[in-house]
């Protein structure tokens, strides 16, 4: 009988800590509330669980580019979205919005992509495509 309650009692510390462990991985707490707005060319697109990415070259006025790898949601919530494995390619020139991380490093959340061809895609939690800054 002891060991019976001991097994419980251990299978019941471990679904606590583990999923205390997958809160912790959902949190938003390392992004900024600010929405950031920028023009990239399209370097890879990376369609896998638990996220896919989508990585980009931006390049600013003095002409230094800086690689930014953004992250979205499963493949299985992006599809119902209308994004699908094949929504980028190599050299695609996109507009982004996104929530940056709080360190300034060039990662982020997609928030709404623009493609140049007037194609919008809205990423998790987004209800209305992000206004764009004006030029």
């Amino acid at each position: 009988m002891r060991n019976k309650i001991a097994g419980v009692f251990v299978a019941a510390v471990g679904l606590l800590v583990h999923s205390v462990l997958l809160l912790g991985h959902h949190g938003a707490a390392s992004f900024d509330d600010k929405i950031l707005a920028m023009k990239g060319t399209v370097t890879e697109w990376v369609w896998s669980n638990p996220h896919c990415f989508l990585k980009y070259d931006v390049k600013d006025e003095s002409g230094k580019v800086t690689n930014w790898a953004v992250e979205t949601q499963n493949p299985t919530t992006m599809s119902a979205l209308g994004w699908t494995r094949t929504s980028f390619k190599s050299g695609d020139v996109v507009t982004l919005t996104l929530q940056g991380v709080k360190n300034g490093a060039p990662i982020g959340r997609v928030r709404t992509v623009y493609f140049a061809d007037g194609r919008v895609l809205l990423a998790t939690g987004v209800t209305a495509p992000d206004p764009l800054p004006a030029k």
